[in-house]
């Protein structure tokens, strides 16, 4: 049990039953928009109206590094992670060019990276440089993931109080599939084989060392699957602490979330562990090429509309989500139902 564990703000049923009635009256065949049906009711009941607005995205990009790289299990330097925080913040990257096409804006954070950045928008919150080598020792404390959960609860507030209605869960650290990897084997008690991925691109060498790396991590630290805190913790990254507490400050302010990636898909399972009803605030955007994206949506009963083999991260298959929406939403808002076309109501046959 935790703090967040009794935390309840339950969908809007009245809503959700005057969206469905809406996609019923409209004239085309029942439930052939598929998975976009249920999206727009969901969005229903945690807007609490039918004709929501989803106007204003933003997503939120924790960046950290992690000192699992020391072992090897990455292509590149932990030097990267500041390189790509420069260039959330100037515009440059994949998600930036993607969010900018979409009128979303991207908000980067330094949760945790070793190196220090003085950037003007560069949001800063990091109780230290870095995690510790997780393979020697605990990743962080259990105090130091929970004070980056409330920052990312606190983040959600402060954002939605500027007239941000809609939300994708990024990252950035050079690492973090690893740490990512190491808690969904845990979480999900599958061998390792079966969720480690290539990450930025190893070799099978690589992936092999990468893997043993993990296996020594986890019988060192040997943390209790049962404690999603305690898994955290000891395997986690301080990018991974802060998404959660974007996903928890989900349900706390009333606002959906958008999973990215193997990292963003892994901070949303542990932030289902710890507080249950945060699952109904969640989004899928796409099922990811690593081996764990299917599994952990699985386990987090969501259904992803994109499957395109998408690794990037940074939150971009969140965004490409959120570009698939929209059109959908304004036939939604905006096509004639039956009787305008003068058609039978369609009915179940």
């Amino acid at each position: 049990m935790t703090k967040y564990t009794a935390i309840e703000n339950p969908l809007d049923e009245s809503a959700m039953n005057a969206a469905r009635a809406r996609l019923a009256n409209m004239a085309k065949p029942l439930g052939s928009l598929g998975l976009f049906e249920d999206i727009i009711i969901k969005l229903a009941g945690i807007y609490g109206e039918p004709m929501f607005s989803t106007e204003k995205g933003a997503v939120v990009v924790f960046c950290a590094d992690h000192g699992v790289t020391a072992q090897g299990v990455t292509q590149t330097g932990s030097a990267v992670t500041a390189i790509m925080a420069r260039g959330f913040v100037s515009g440059k990257t994949a998600v930036c060019k993607m969010a900018e096409h979409c009128g979303i804006s991207v908000i980067a954070a330094d949760v945790g990276m070793f190196i220090e950045l003085d950037l003007p928008g560069l949001l800063r919150h990091k109780p230290s440089r870095g995690t510790n080598d997780f393979s020697r020792g605990c990743a962080m404390t259990a105090e130091q993931a929970i004070d980056l959960i409330d920052y990312g609860i606190s983040l959600v507030e402060e954002l939605k109080a500027k007239g941000y209605n809609l939300f994708a869960a990024g990252e950035m650290g050079i690492g973090n599939t690893s740490a990512a990897a190491a808690c969904a084997a845990v979480l999900l008690g599958l061998p390792l084989e079966d969720i480690v991925g290539r990450g930025a691109g190893l070799s099978d060498e690589g992936l092999a060392r990468k893997t043993e790396v993990l296996k020594k991590a986890i019988e060192y630290n040997k943390p209790n699957p049962q404690n999603a805190l305690e898994v955290l913790a000891a395997l986690g990254g301080f990018e991974l602490a802060a998404m959660l507490g974007l996903f928890i400050g989900g349900v706390v302010h009333r606002v959906p979330v958008i999973i990215d990636g193997l990292i963003s898909s892994v901070a949303a399972l542990i932030a289902v562990r710890l507080c249950p009803a945060c699952r109904s605030y969640m989004l899928a955007s796409h099922i990811t090429a690593e081996p764990a994206g299917d599994k952990i949506l699985a386990e987090l009963e969501l259904d992803a509309p994109i499957c395109a083999e998408l690794r990037l991260g940074e939150g971009t298959g969140a965004v490409l989500a959120v570009a698939l929406l929209a059109p959908v939403l304004h036939t939604y808002k905006t096509m004639a139902t039956f009787d305008e076309m003068q058609i039978d109501e369609y009915r179940p046959y």
